[in-house]
């Protein structure tokens, strides 16, 4: 998958890497004709101002929703490119981000995307908040909880640093330092790989689970760990903030839909979110945000509500 490279300067932790590649962007006030600007001190969004209210999209969302004129959406804002802090450490970016906030003007409401641990989105989704994005795999477990509704797709990624001076196999991990998010469909196929060496003798994975995504990058780049297993967008960006301490081993596998979580039941969000992503897709936004982050790659053609067909 091809990533928009924003340099940085070599740094210890993938935070600080942030920071740093943050202030060395490159944007200004100018932007290209695909919203995305350059030369700037600030990592900026794609800009979503000409997106227009939907009238009949908008009538479809419940006054649970509606009634205080804001959309407010659970994210897990460590998890870049997706939806991340930008430099200033309180504005929320990315190209989720961007995506909330066009949905919001289709909507005719403001954005209020907020930030959660990974693991407490789902539970709150349709209490404390409208919808959650955090680059959600679709599964069985999940789906008990919520409703999804179709919004990209990604794979997974073995990260190690650059050169593997640790001679990781991805084909055989047991034994070794193995970092992942909490409650990611990583960390999942991580477990079930540990039960199997230990079901063939082997040594066990030391599998360190870590809440912020930028935890586990900085576990890589420090040799807390010896590879980290991520969503292979949010890898891929990694790297690149980096500045090239760290590289994929092999390519992406298990390309999967990510979606959207609704409150389980709730028909009319389900069909007002999937009509606005499906709007967004057909008029050429959808693409022109995920080209400003550099995850066209990622893109889905048809937004679906509860898809069966989860793979890629």
């Amino acid at each position: 998958m091809p990533f928009t490279r924003i340099k940085a300067a070599m740094a210890l932790t993938l935070s600080a890497a942030m920071l740093l590649s943050a202030a060395a962007c490159g944007t200004t006030d100018d932007s290209d004709a695909s919203g995305k600007a350059s030369g700037s001190s600030s990592i900026e969004g794609y800009d979503v101002s000409s997106v227009a209210k939907d009238k009949s999209i908008a009538k479809l969302l419940p006054e649970s929703v509606t009634k205080d004129g804001k959309f407010t959406v659970g994210m897990d804002l460590s998890y870049p490119p997706a939806e991340f802090l930008a430099a200033d450490g309180k504005t929320p970016v990315g190209f989720d981000v961007d995506l909330v906030k066009a949905m919001a003007k289709e909507f005719g409401l403001t954005a209020d995307p907020q930030n959660a641990n990974f693991d407490s989105i789902i539970p709150s989704v349709g209490a404390k908040y409208d919808i959650g994005i955090s680059s959600f795999t679709i599964t069985p477990e999940r789906l008990k909880a919520v409703d999804f509704v179709t919004i990209f797709k990604s794979g997974s990624a073995w990260v190690v640093r650059k050169g593997n001076p640790n001679k990781v196999d991805v084909s055989d991990v047991c034994g070794l330092k193995v970092t992942v998010q909490t409650a990611t469909i990583q960390e999942e196929e991580v477990n079930k790989l540990n039960e199997q060496c230990k079901a063939d003798g082997k040594k066990a994975i030391d599998v360190l689970s870590n809440k912020l995504q930028t935890d586990v990058t900085t576990n890589v780049t420090t040799g807390k760990a010896d590879v980290s297993y991520a969503d292979s967008a949010v890898a891929g960006y990694a790297i690149a903030q980096t500045d090239g301490q760290l590289e994929t081993l092999g390519k992406a596998t298990g390309m999967a839909k990510e979606a959207v979580a609704v409150k389980k039941g709730d028909t009319a969000t389900a069909q007002a979110v999937q009509k606005a992503l499906q709007k967004l897709i057909d008029d050429g936004t959808y693409m022109k945000i995920l080209k400003h982050w550099g995850v066209e790659s990622g893109a889905i053609d048809k937004s679906e509500i509860n898809p069966t067909d989860v793979n890629d």
